[in-house]
C-alpha cells in the first residue's frame, strides 16, 4: 500500500488538481470533505468526464456531515459504482465510530455501518437507546483505541467532563445522530451546536442541506442566539463574488428551507459576511461564531485559519433587537 497526500489548496490552479494527481498516481481511494464535494459540484465539475479514474474504487468523506444530495453528485459525476463511505469518529478515539464497508449497499445520506469493537448506540435524554429517532451518539462499553486520559491532567476531571459528564460511566461522543433500522448512522451535527428554538432541537446540517444547494451561497453558518428566555434561528451566508444577499434571495433561501424541512428550521434573521470561520482542518466553527455573536470571548482561536473572520460576526446592528 502506498500513501499519497497533497500539500495546498484542493482547488488551486482549478478544481482539477487532486483528480489529475488522483489519475496519475492509480489511487484506489480517494479521501475528502462534505465542502470540497461542494465546491466541485458547485463549479460544475466532473472528474469522471475530465480523468482517468478506472481504479477508483471508493471515496471517503469526513470533517462534517455528508448531505444526501452529495451523494447523488458522487454517483453522477465521480461514477455510480464508486462506493461512497461518509465516516466518523475522531482524531481522540483514533478510529470510526460509524464508517464504509464495502461488502454492504451504500444508502443516500447515510453512514453505512458502525465500527468494529464500538458499542455504539443513540440515546434519547433520559439515557434511553433509540432507533429511527434523534438522540446522542454514546458509546456504551470500552472500544481498543478509547483514550485513558488527557496530559497534564493527573487526576482526570478535564478527561471525565469531556466525555463522561452528559451520561455518567458512558462515552459521549458529542454527535446528535439517528440510528436506523437497517443498522447505518444519520450525523445531524456537533450536539453542543444544536438549534433549540421553541424548544425544538434542530441540527445543524438539516438547514446547512438546504441551503448550499442553491447555486448563489457558497458557504454557510447557522447558529442559535439568544433573545430573552428563547433563542431564534440565525443564517450566515457567503455568497458568490458580485452577489448581494437582497430580499428576494433571502426570501428563496427561507422558502427553500421551509419546503424541506419545517417552518422552525427557517431563520430569523439571514444576513450576509464575507467568510466563514473554519477550523485549520477545515470545519466550519459555529461555537466560535454564536460566541462571537453573543460578546462573548473566543476560546482556542489558535485552532482557526482564519481567526479574523469572526469580527465579521461581532456587533451586527440587525441582531440587535
Amino acid at each position: 500500500m502506498t500513501i499519497v497526500l497533497y500539500d495546498g489548496s484542493p482547488l488551486h490552479p482549478g478544481p482539477e488538481v487532486l483528480w489529475q494527481m488522483a489519475a496519475d498516481e492509480g489511487v484506489t481511494v480517494f479521501g475528502t470533505s462534505p465542502r470540497y464535494l461542494a465546491s466541485l459540484e458547485k463549479a460544475g465539475y466532473r472528474p469522471r468526464e475530465r480523468h482517468g479514474l478506472a481504479v477508483l474504487r471508493t471515496v471517503l468523506s469526513t470533517g462534517s456531515p455528508l448531505g444526501p444530495e452529495q451523494y447523488d453528485y458522487v454517483a453522477d459525476a465521480i461514477g455510480p459504482d464508486v462506493q461512497l463511505a461518509s465516516i466518523s469518529g475522531g482524531t481522540d478515539i483514533v478510529s470510526c465510530f460509524a464508517l464504509g464497508n464495502p461488502l454492504l449497499p451504500v444508502y443516500r445520506g447515510e453512514l453505512q455501518c458502525l465500527g468494529l469493537g464500538m458499542k455504539v448506540e443513540v440515546w434519547d435524554d433520559g439515557g434511553r437507546p433509540v432507533t429511527g429517532a434523534k438522540g446522542e451518539l454514546v458509546c456504551t462499553a470500552p472500544f481498543p483505541s478509547m483514550p485513558v486520559g488527557f496530559w497534564n491532567d493527573p487526576g482526570g476531571a478535564r478527561y471525565r467532563a469531556a466525555y463522561f459528564e452528559r451520561f455518567p460511566g458512558v462515552w459521549h461522543h458529542g454527535d446528535y445522530a439517528l440510528l436506523t433500522a437497517r443498522g447505518g448512522l444519520v450525523i445531524y451535527g456537533r450536539s453542543d451546536a444544536v438549534l433549540n428554538p421553541g424548544g425544538v432541537r434542530i441540527g445543524t446540517a438539516e438547514i446547512y442541506r438546504q441551503v448550499e444547494q442553491l447555486p448563489e451561497v457558497l458557504e454557510s453558518v447557522v447558529i442559535g442566539q439568544e433573545v430573552g428566555h428563547d433563542v431564534r434561528v440565525v443564517l450566515f451566508v457567503r455568497l458568490r463574488e458580485g452577489l448581494v444577499l437582497d430580499e428576494a434571495l433571502a426570501d428563496r433561501i427561507r422558502r427553500q428551507i421551509r419546503a424541506h424541512t419545517t417552518p422552525r428550521h427557517v431563520p430569523a434573521r439571514i444576513l450576509q459576511v464575507p467568510e466563514v470561520p473554519r477550523t485549520i482542518s477545515g470545519k466550519v466553527v459555529e461555537l466560535a461564531v454564536r460566541e462571537a455573536v453573543h460578546g462573548r470571548p473566543v476560546k482556542n482561536t489558535d485552532a482557526l485559519a482564519n481567526p479574523g473572520a469572526l469580527e465579521h460576526f461581532r456587533r451586527r446592528p440587525e441582531l440587535a433587537d
